[in-house]
């Protein structure tokens, strides 16, 4: 019978999800292969199938969906007009369903080339007419068999009413309709075969010496002209790994029981593992909690309460998932379901204050009650309220042609004669690329590789070339050293360095010489742990001040001072540890600094206090951005993102910002926690055998240009969220691009949020954001590869590139 039967009774058994099963992309096509409106028409150019329950015992529908690209809604709605893109939602214009049924003669097949289909009768249609499922190549044949089998299941449970464990083999074949051929979607040429006739489709039932394909591992896939169904390859479960010894319990902080469910690679869908565990969080030493899940027979897993869990909790499905990590370095997902809303609270309540407590190494009872409650409401999926006209959240498509044969890469172009040993491609020093600065007055990117500076050119038709090398980044006394952060400067003519050996001074190069000729002494006895821009867009103005932070102080740097740089009348300093970390501002000059402690302090101008202040939720801010107005505050922290609005819906102060006016203190603005779901961490950690390390996350940025994605990497994967969909609430908000080696700096090309220029270790790309995909088992398991033979090259140096002289 079929392998994957155990797969599937998992699958079935995971009753917190509508959906049992999905094929994520394909293409949908209705085939008419005798009538003369057409041979076949395209209905969805890009569709996920997937089996769902409905509200009747016994009863299931296959359904097609279409998938909006970014920015499709909004076309469609200038089109239409707010109402019409409402009414198409949820319509047969944007959804399909089929009761899953014998009469479908459902069936699939892998055709030669790899080619996967799924094919059923319209039963509305003519005689001979059908609907095709096309999968995209990045669908397994596991996939597909699996998806099969299910669609087989529920039409077994319809006809006898009753669940598909009791069905055996035979009962099963019943619902075999692999001898049905199945017409290609497109032909060249439309012939009619003379052995394709409506009463072969209209057969109810195979013949009696008809049997289902087994899968085997050593036979290719069948083709067309076999009439036989594929052969499906066999795929196990995702197994849990042994559990970790539970320690000694110092105190308990919740114990809780309910289902708990494994995440499945193959499939892609949680499978229940036990029906009655009980979940215990519990304190094992000073700062340090543990996470134990048991039965009466088994310990199911233990781990420490850390923030690489990455705890999301579901209200709507009354679960937590989280991550668990093993020694050997892999990850699994796990998801805990319980009986009502009353145990969930309960339960966060136990594992929040654990995680808080880890991080912060303070006692959650010290915290006031509005701001525990901040701290359990990040950690929930919810939606955001976007007060103002949606459009200003909107994305704008650019008409823009993309060749066929781009992949998407857009980087140096090299000579074709150019051979691999004229190449640089790592240092001998053991130097890697590892500082971004993208040019705003000039289309330029600089790029730091320990003391050399590399100058790439942004070409018209979003390519990078590289320009020049400069080769020795040191002190105007001649000591070279490696910029700890850089900073573009006075209409991109200057660029401002930092060096680590000397916190108290910064350096200013002249870019039109290429070498560093100001040495700027900021104070003797307060040191610059980074700086920012005096406004979002200072640096495409001839401003000569910026903002400067050291660990609890703000001030501003006046380059023109004689002796130190450092303005004292515009320096606040905080008695105690603030452990200031990143700092953005607004086109107006409102200032965001942030800590890494994790909290957020918002100010109108520099030498005053705080108008608002957001409580941390435990993890140390490494990375800040602000848009352009002031409204959207953009956090990044090692595992997740912040996105904070600052505008006030009522009150007094309501339309002002929080760097004008403070928050009243019950009505703090919602954070909306951005993080990868624990699924996609376990398949990144499975992958890469690293935990999540996040870049500092940007907004896409230009003068009129509003802000409409978010980019980020971690690891070998860099990734984009949608505002949109963020505030849409859309499930899976972003997509992934995966390289071969780690992203070291990422940034969006200045005005547009269609490319992104990525820094590898080696390399330097710029990358269309339209490749990027939705995050997957396939393009989370395949990188990007970047050709040398196909004209669009990595920015790697030539040794004739390395340059000492100013450019």
């Amino acid at each position: 019978m079929f392998m994957l039967r155990n797969v599937t009774k998992y699958l079935f058994g995971d009753s917190s999800k509508e959906s049992i099963i999905e094929i994520p992309q394909g293409q949908l096509y209705i085939v008419r292969p005798r009538s003369p409106k057409g041979y076949s028409e395209l209905i969805f150019k890009d569709a996920a199938a997937s089996i769902r329950r409905t509200g009747q015992e016994f009863q299931y529908q296959l359904v097609i969906q279409r998938v909006y690209e970014e920015g499709e809604e909004e076309l469609l709605a200038e089109e239409d007009g707010e109402d019409g893109i409402a009414d198409k939602l949820g319509s047969d214009k944007d959804e399909k369903t089929f009761l899953l049924d014998e009469s479908l003669h459902f069936r699939s097949e892998i055709r030669e080339g790899g080619e996967k289909v799924f094919a059923w009768l319209d039963l509305s249609g003519d005689p001979g007419d059908l609907y095709e499922f096309v999968c995209d190549s990045s669908v397994s044949p596991g996939e597909v068999g699996t998806f099969e089998v299910v669609a087989v299941k529920c039409q077994y449970e319809r006809k006898h009413r009753k669940p598909n464990e009791t069905a055996t083999e035979q009962d099963l074949q019943q619902f075999n309709f692999a001898e049905q051929p199945i017409p290609e979607a497109s032909p060249i040429s439309s012939p009619i075969s003379p052995s394709f006739s409506s009463s072969s489709l209209r057969q109810s039932k195979s013949s009696p010496g008809t049997t289902m394909a087994k899968p085997k591992e050593s036979t290719p896939p069948r083709t067309r002209s076999e009439k036989a169904k594929a052969p499906i390859k066999e795929t196990e479960p995702t197994q849990a790994p042994p559990s970790a010894k539970a320690p000694k319990e110092l105190e308990i902080l919740a114990r809780e029981q309910g289902e708990l469910h494994l995440f499945d690679f193959h499939s892609g869908s949680f499978i229940l593992q036990d029906p009655s565990v009980t979940a215990t969080v519990s304190e094992i030493g000073k700062w340090q909690y543990w996470l134990q899940i048991s039965n009466v027979e088994r310990d199911w897993l233990g781990q420490p309460v850390i923030a690489d869990i990455s705890p999301v909790f579901n209200f709507e499905y009354l679960s937590f998932i989280f991550c668990q990590y093993t020694l050997d370095g892999s990850a699994f997902s796990w998801l805990l379901r319980f009986k009502d809303r009353e145990t969930v609270e309960r339960f966060q309540e136990g594992l929040m204050q654990a995680l808080w407590e880890q991080l912060n190494e303070i006692k959650w009872g010290k915290n006031t009650d509005d701001d525990r409650q901040y701290v359990l409401d990040a950690f929930q999926d919810l939606a955001m309220e976007d007060a103002e006209n949606k459009d200003e959240g909107g994305e704008q498509e650019e008409d823009e042609e993309v060749e066929e044969e781009d992949d998407g890469q857009h980087s140096e172009h090299y000579d074709t004669d150019e051979s691999e040993d004229d190449v640089v491609v790592r240092d001998n020093d053991g130097n890697v690329n590892s500082q971004l600065a993208v040019g705003y007055k000039h289309d330029r990117s600089f790029v730091v590789r320990g003391s050399k500076i590399g100058v790439f050119k942004h070409t018209p038709n979003n390519n990078l070339e590289f320009s020049t090398n400069i080769s020795k980044v040191q002190t105007p006394n001649g000591k070279l050293f490696s910029p700890k952060k850089v900073m573009l400067h006075a209409e991109d003519t200057n660029m401002i360095l930092q060096n680590a050996d000397d916190p108290h001074s910064l350096y200013r190069m002249d870019l039109e010489y290429g070498k560093v000729v100001d040495e700027w002494k900021v104070h003797d006895d307060i040191a610059v742990k980074t700086f920012a821009p005096d406004k979002k867009f200072a640096q495409m103005t001839s401003e000569q001040t910026f903002l400067g932070l050291s660990h609890n102080a703000l001030f501003r740097i006046d380059p023109r001072l004689s002796g130190n740089k450092l303005v004292d009348s515009e320096l606040k300093q905080y008695a105690g540890k603030s452990e200031f970390s990143a700092a953005a501002t607004t086109e107006k000059g409102y200032i965001a600094v942030a800590s890494d402690k994790g909290d957020i302090r918002m100010f109108d101008r520099l030498g005053i206090r705080a108008k608002t202040a957001i409580p941390a939720l435990g993890e140390a801010i490494i990375g800040l951005d602000v848009s352009a107005d002031g409204r959207w505050v953009l956090a990044t922290c090692r595992t997740y993102l912040l996105l904070i609005d600052a505008l006030q819906k009522d009150g007094k102060n309501e339309g002002k910002l929080g760097f004008e006016r403070g928050f009243a203190k019950d009505s703090k603005p919602q954070p909306r926690r951005l993080g990868l779901t624990p699924s996609h961490v376990a398949q990144f950690q499975h992958e890469t055998k690293a935990p999540l390390s996040f870049t500092p996350a940007r907004f896409n940025t230009g003068l009129d240009d509003k802000e409409t994605s978010i980019v980020t990497a971690t690891g070998p994967f860099i990734i984009t969220w949608s505002m949109r969909r963020v505030l849409a609430g859309k499930r899976d908000p972003y997509t992934i691009k995966r390289y071969e080696e780690e992203v070291k700096a990422d940034d969006f090309k200045f005005g547009t949020d269609k490319n992104v220029i990525v820094a590898l270790p080696n390399q330097v790309d710029m990358v269309a954001k339209q490749s990027f995909k939705k995050a997957t088992r396939e393009s989370i398991s395949m990188p990007a590869r970047i050709s040398r033979g196909s004209g669009r090259q990595s920015s790697r140096l030539a040794r004739g590139d390395i340059v000492n002289e100013a450019y």
